[in-house]
């Protein structure tokens, strides 16, 4: 497994250049642009979405981000570590999960299992022979890189231990890992380091993760950290698929990547409504539905 970022080098990235450009810097959901306008309840459920991203964080850079006090804030938390979610510390809390769950390599979020293996199937199943692709890190994307054994002459980029660990020792694949630190729920690496590793690589496809997808607020996130390697993994991507169950469509978490035009593809499951299917095809998206196992979509 190598851990070098310039075996694949974009001599001509004229198709993607266009793609993934910032028009300001990181946004928040239309819901979530203001903290203090969001009910305690829906506070401290968006903070424990953040934390089950981070693994930790300070009461500074809460209040910051959800606009509210520092007060405010450590009484959001006082109440999630009664709750048992987090454990609370000097100017901050972390995840009281992290621990037991980084030692068993487990990610955060496993609802949704069965769709998320069937997304990852037909994912997998849009992969040949011989390409050099980009694995995003996720329960979706894990799920994908799951399904690609047997494939040989692969290139796979990813930000995500588990996925490197599953795939490094696998005959017929490269694997290159971005450099950063360590995100502990994610099992991922993050930070400028990670971004700079996607300045001269060029990969046919992207397997992107999102927490919410909407025609309103396009792609959305728990938190601000991974939003610019998301762009540079984007931008080095000939072609985009986001894999998300059809939990997150119409749904906004807390921070916007961007519009929906950066994707090419979404392959969801069955619970995808014909009506949104329709509206995203209608946008230019390619709506790709991973059917259940008797091959019969749910009424």
């Amino acid at each position: 497994m190598s851990s070098q970022g310039h075996a694949v080098l974009a001599k001509n990235r004229k198709t993607v250049a266009a793609r993934g450009e910032a028009a300001g810097g990181p946004r928040r959901a239309p819901e979530a642009r203001a903290g203090s306008r969001l009910l305690g309840e829906a506070r401290r459920s968006r903070m424990l979405d953040w934390l089950r991203e981070e693994g930790s964080a300070r009461v500074s850079v809460l209040a910051s981000a959800f606009g509210v006090s520092e007060v405010t804030v450590r009484q959001d938390l006082e109440k999630l570590e009664a709750d048992g979610h987090v454990t609370r510390e000097h100017g901050g809390a972390f995840l009281k999960s992290v621990p037991d769950q980084v030692r068993a390599m487990a990610l955060q979020h496993q609802e949704h299992r069965d769709a998320k293996q069937r997304i990852g199937r037909v994912a997998a199943g849009l992969v040949g022979d011989g390409e050099t692709i980009i694995i995003d890190s996720g329960s979706t994307t894990t799920e994908v890189a799951a399904n690609l054994f047997g494939r040989r002459d692969m290139t796979i980029i990813t930000n995500a231990l588990n996925i490197a660990l599953m795939l490094g020792a696998e005959p017929g694949f490269d694997v290159h890992m971005t450099g950063g630190h360590f995100k502990a729920p994610t099992l991922s690496l993050s930070g400028d380091e990670s971004v700079r590793y996607f300045s001269d690589i060029f990969a046919s496809k992207l397997f992107l993760a999102t927490a919410g997808v909407a025609l309103d607020t396009g792609l959305t996130y728990p938190s601000f950290a991974d939003l610019q390697l998301k762009k540079a993994m984007i931008k080095a991507a000939a072609h985009v698929y986001l894999v998300a169950d059809s939990s997150k469509i119409n749904r906004a978490s807390f921070t916007r990547l961007d519009n929906l035009d950066v994707i090419d593809s979404f392959i969801t499951d069955d619970g995808i409504s014909d009506k949104d299917a329709k509206a995203f095809e209608k946008v230019g998206i390619e709506v790709l539905i991973a059917p259940p196992v008797s091959g019969r979509r749910k009424a």
